[in-house]
């Protein structure tokens, strides 16, 4: 080992030095390399178009996702007959179900009538002819002891269902 200039070990060995000579007298010296030109470009007939690939993704099935889906597979035939929900922004007396309201008082004035109803908290709520109440309650009737509520829903079929529920007035004592 013979120590250089800059501090570093180098090692010559015989060996070493002999598959480098090797190395260096076996290879051809530096040449100037051959310049390729360019090919023509291909010659194509005026009347003949070029068409190119063009993947469009509308409208195609996406290739990743499975043929048959358990929801499919297991899916019972619909009803035609099934009341169908409607998607609406519900106000008012709309959030309340007649089953969730009592029937507190009634007062007839000569122009419309006027129901009390409460909630299950006591909060009281006025009810005329005409209000909207549940999902799809129409007050129709407010009568001395009672108030009609009219539902109207619709099937699959678009068939209208209308049904008719009376909230009747609790006497004194009557629970």
């Amino acid at each position: 080992m013979q120590l250089t200039k800059n501090g570093i070990y180098t090692t010559c060995s015989p060996l070493f030095l002999a598959l480098l000579l090797a190395f260096f007298q076996g290879a051809p010296p530096c040449q100037a390399q051959e310049v390729l030109e360019p090919a023509a470009p291909l010659e194509v007939d005026s009347k003949e178009t070029v068409k190119t690939f063009e993947y469009t993704i509308e409208g195609r099935p996406d290739p990743f996702v499975p043929f048959i889906s358990p929801k499919a597979t297991t899916a019972k035939p619909l009803d035609p007959n099934e009341i169908v929900e409607e998607d609406v922004v519900l106000s008012g007396m709309q959030l309340f179900e007649p089953g969730q309201l009592t029937l507190v008082a009634i007062m007839m004035t000569e122009g419309t009538p006027l129901a009390m109803v409460e909630d299950v908290t006591g909060k009281g709520y006025i009810l005329r002819q005409g209000i909207l109440i549940g999902r799809r309650g129409v007050v129709s009737e407010i009568l001395p002891t009672a108030v009609q509520i009219t539902e109207t829903a619709q099937t699959r079929a678009g068939k209208k269902v209308y049904s008719t529920i009376t909230m009747k007035l609790n006497k004194e004592g009557d629970e």
